[in-house]
């Protein structure tokens, strides 16, 4: 299981160099990435992970309010096999009719990912855990609520500031849980506090083992009060200092 680097993180490097920050990432170490708004960026994109040998298996994408077709069109293009819706806000979150239809809603993108051979999935925030339909989490309740096909990116720092515990959540959901957000720090809503794989209240190494079906990794920042490159580069070298997975990273 390689690591990747959600590159929302990097969103403002981004947005004035493309091509050098994708240069940067794979100077660290990276070799692979999850792109958000791809649709609008696929063609310079692309053109920067060929030239890096970098792979992205899985990108970030508004399913439910864009344009699917364009979704998955770009996603194919630049190699992306999972799409992950990755924000449905706390109004949805409240009540199980609003679950249920998110979630047939997402099955239905699921079906017509499947005729481009892309895979969809969820993200979670904060609220889908602090919700809860009769004893069971919102995320949980949800969960239960998808096609077998549709999988689970559980952003680990998020179900705990959820009030939740990350690795308790991921052994309950299981296999459904195909990747993760790696992130650290003082579980607030803070994000500029957020700090370096290790260095937080989250049990990242408790957590990374919990899932026994994870694919790959994401290494994520909402924000940073310092050097985004060196934060992201310290995530890196504690995971791969300290998980087998770390030699494919």
């Amino acid at each position: 299981m390689p690591y990747s680097i959600q590159l929302y993180t990097l969103r403002d490097a981004m947005s004035a160099d493309l091509p050098g920050t994708i240069r940067k990432v794979a100077e660290i170490g990276f070799t692979q990435v999850e792109p958000y708004n791809f649709v609008a960026t696929a063609q310079e994109l692309g053109a920067a992970l060929k030239e890096n040998g970098l792979a992205a298996p899985s990108g970030h994408a508004p399913l439910l309010s864009q344009d699917q077709d364009q979704i998955f069109a770009a996603a194919r293009e630049l190699g992306i096999t999972t799409v992950i819706d990755p924000f449905i806000g706390a109004e949805h979150w409240q009540e199980a009719a609003d679950i249920e239809a998110t979630a047939a809603k997402l099955n239905d993108a699921a079906k017509k990912g499947a005729d481009y051979g892309i895979r969809v999935g969820y993200h979670n925030h904060q609220w889908e855990l602090e919700s809860t339909i009769g004893d069971q989490t919102a995320l949980e309740y949800f969960a239960g609520l998808l096609d077998p096909e549709v999988v689970l990116e559980v952003d680990t720092y998020w179900v705990g500031v959820g009030g939740q515990d990350p690795v308790a959540v991921l052994e309950r959901l299981g296999d459904r849980v195909k990747l993760i957000h790696i992130k650290d720090g003082p579980l607030t809503t803070d994000t500029k506090a957020q700090q370096p794989a290790g260095q937080g209240l989250v049990p990242v190494l408790d957590v990374i083992a919990a899932v026994k079906s994870l694919e790959v990794g994401v290494v994520e920042f909402d924000d940073y009060d310092g050097d985004i490159f060196a934060g992201i580069a310290a995530s890196l070298a504690f995971l791969t200092a300290n998980t087998p997975a770390g030699a494919s990273a």
